[in-house]
């Protein structure tokens, strides 16, 4: 959730939106769709027995906006995806409350003092289950073989995320060896898996929780042949998790049932789960449902006509939830080939839309003229708007090293690219971009530079939306009014693309090469992390071997793609892959990341505008019970992942949030604590 995440992605998936469907078309949890189910999604809760939650059978509703193409956990990277199968998919690892790695698959594990070698048993109670609860076989060590086998030569989206980990898989995906036995991966024994790596990652157990690394059965993956994990059919995968899939109906339901026989029941509260698909379009309605009793939980959106009545009426229950490391951001189409959704009328405009596109002052005066604090209160109100702004892309907060934030350490390598960084601040909830002066200052250099090559203004900017979604075309709309009032009408015109939500996807998140990337300026994807590294953002865009370019930036990688190397991404390149041979030392290693991210913030390239969370919400969720991880396909800060989820009888007071948010910062202080310390015993 990478690309959801965009959808997004949440991607990553995500990616935003979320990636990491293609919720982000990203790749991998990940890329998250803007528009995806992680964005808009309105938890709800629904209690089956007399409107108790603790009493009886308990129901866990949910909306959700983007229909997943497949089930695949082992080759997607859509979060529409992962946001089904981490639910009913376990691997070596999972995420605790506390965001700690904990077992799942895994019993035990154990790494080499080298760090190169991870060994990993099996729990023996591990067992494989069809949709209709019966068992089917013992998970084993091979599945996991079998299973990073398939996605390799399936060529998932997700491989990125371990082909230049593990030992002989790149060659292997290449085709420079074709014997699987020679790669970094072993089943020592029924209960005993063993990973080889190329070079020591200190975040490695967090990839664990991505499907790329679950197991399948052979027996079962063959018998299915190409019907698979088909997007529609529960009995087309098998369930080791804790839950089993019990339906899909496109554009329509998704229900779960909890796995009876799972390993870990005990820690299972909610029996059953429906997702309703929802267009997004009547925002008043999860706030009414939840006043009717018929909801839990519902995502509040305080532009809706209803909000201030209701505002009124449940001050004290309207709760802001924390800021996650999903990034949703705007993207620059620096390669555009597809015109079929443009208000272009000229070849004359292609071409100097183009030119602009490639111009760093151009794009940094996009970046300082969009008012995102204007954007966000479309979706979060005047109110809440600062609460899910973002000026990175990496999250501030995401990690730490000799005693700084990476917000901290980027900061410090931004102010040398110029005088316009001096004054910009970089921590999460708060615009630390808009500007109006320096937007008219880039763009009068800019200008001047593209006139001199016979640009013609002004530059026509296609961006595309779900029409269908009132949120969006509101955030869209204001975005456009805020760069055209800037930068002035006879300089900049953004054409919005109101188009239906299908074609969306297919033009952006769902766009097989960079062909079909039909847009100039894109807010239809974001990115959530997949494992505990600033590289999970930052090698995504790479141009060499980057999932993602083409969803964030218009161009497929390793095509040696000219846009790519005018705007220097070639040399983002480089310093992304010198941090990455860095493995020794966490503070250097990070700090070349931040150099990494100073260029990209300067390169104004992925203009971040967005955090998932930081929304307001109605709930009778126990707060703080959900799974907790900034990365990874186990944890979540919205309702998405239902192990450990609890309910309560009455909606959650702000002041009830606050208290059990004060109580788990610090429990989770000291379990992280405890859980660092306690990995020096699985070093042997």
């Amino acid at each position: 959730m990478k690309i959801q995440k965009i959808i997004l992605t949440r991607i990553k998936k995500g990616s935003i939106m979320d990636r990491k469907t293609k919720e982000n078309t990203m790749k991998t949890r990940k890329v998250l769709a803007l528009a995806g189910v992680t964005l808009l999604a309105a938890g709800v809760l629904a209690a089956c027995s007399g409107g108790s939650a603790t009493k009886g059978e308990q129901t866990f509703a949910f909306t959700y906006e983007t229909d997943p193409d497949n089930l695949n956990y082992l080759t997607t990277g859509k979060a529409a995806t992962a946001d089904i199968t981490s639910n009913v998919i376990d691997g070596l690892l999972e995420n605790d409350k506390y965001g700690n790695l904990i077992p799942s698959m895994a019993e035990d594990w154990s790494v080499s003092k080298d760090g190169l070698t991870y060994t990993y048993k099996i729990r023996q109670d591990a067992k494989w289950y069809t949709s209709e609860g019966e068992e089917y076989a013992p998970v084993k060590a091979q599945d996991f073989v079998t299973g990073l086998k398939y996605a390799t030569d399936k060529k998932s989206e997700a491989l990125y995320l371990v082909q230049d980990s593990i030992k002989g898989l790149d060659a292997y995906a290449k085709g420079e060896i074709t014997d699987f036995s020679q790669v970094g991966i072993k089943a020592i024994d029924d209960q005993t898996v063993q990973y080889t790596l190329n070079k020591p990652e200190s975040f490695w157990n967090s990839k664990t929780t991505m499907g790329v690394l679950a197991p399948v059965n052979e027996e079962f993956l063959n018998s299915k042949g190409d019907d698979f994990a088909k997007a529609t059919d529960p009995s087309s995968i098998l369930y080791n998790g804790p839950y089993l899939l019990k339906s899909i109906v496109t554009k329509s339901t998704v229900e779960f049932a909890k796995n009876p026989n799972y390993w870990d029941k005990d820690n299972v509260h909610i029996d059953k789960v429906k997702l309703s698909f929802w267009d997004g379009q009547d925002t008043s309605k999860p706030a009414e449902n939840f006043k009717d009793g018929s909801l839990s939980a519902a995502r509040l959106y305080p532009t809706s006509a209803s909000f201030a009545e209701l505002e009124k009426e449940m001050k004290d229950n309207i709760v802001y939830t924390q800021q996650d490391s999903t990034t949703y951001v705007v993207g620059t189409n620096i390669d555009r080939q597809s015109y079929k959704y443009t208000s272009k009328t000229s070849e004359e405009q292609k071409t100097s839309t183009k030119k602009a596109l490639l111009n760093k002052d151009f794009r940094q005066a996009i970046a300082f003229g969009f008012d995102r604090t204007a954007y966000a209160s479309q979706l979060n109100g005047q109110t809440g708007a600062s609460k899910i702004l973002r000026n990175i892309f990496v999250p501030p907060t995401f990690v730490q090293a000799d005693g700084k934030n990476f917000g901290d350490m980027v900061k410090e390598k931004l102010v040398t690219y110029g005088d316009e960084w001096k004054d910009v601040n970089l921590a999460d909830a708060q615009d630390g971009l808009y500007n109006p002066e320096k937007a008219k200052a880039e763009f009068a250099k800019a200008k001047a530079a593209l006139q001199a090559e016979g640009v013609q203004f002004p530059i026509h900017l296609d961006m595309p939306v779900d029409q269908t979604a009132t949120t969006k075309v509101q955030r869209v709309q204001s975005m456009k009014q805020s760069l055209e009032a800037t930068l002035g009408t006879d300089n900049v015109i953004l054409d919005i693309q109101q188009l239906q939500k299908d074609e969306v996807l297919n033009v952006t998140l769902f766009a097989q090469t960079a062909a079909g990337e039909d847009w100039d300026l894109s807010d239809n994807v974001g990115w959530g992390p997949d494992f505990s590294d600033p590289s999970t953002y930052l090698d995504i865009i790479k141009p060499s071997v980057g999932e993602n370019t083409r969803t964030y930036l218009g161009f497929d990688s390793g095509k040696d793609n000219e846009a790519a190397k005018k705007v220097g991404l070639n040399d983002y390149d480089k310093m992304v892959n010198e941090a990455g041979e860095e493995t020794t030392d966490v503070t250097k290693r990070y700090n070349k990341y931040a150099e990494a991210q100073a260029w990209l913030t300067d390169s104004a390239l992925v203009i971040p505008t967005t955090s998932r969370t930081g929304r307001p919400i109605l709930s009778k969720m126990v707060p703080f019970t959900l799974p907790f991880s900034f990365a990874g396909n186990k944890g979540t800060s919205d309702p998405l992942r239902y192990k450990y989820l609890e309910l309560q009888d009455k909606a959650v007071t702000a002041d009830e949030y606050q208290k059990a948010q004060d109580k788990w910062m610090k429990e989770k202080e000291e379990s992280n604590k405890k859980a660092q310390e306690e990995l020096a015993k699985h070093v042997k």
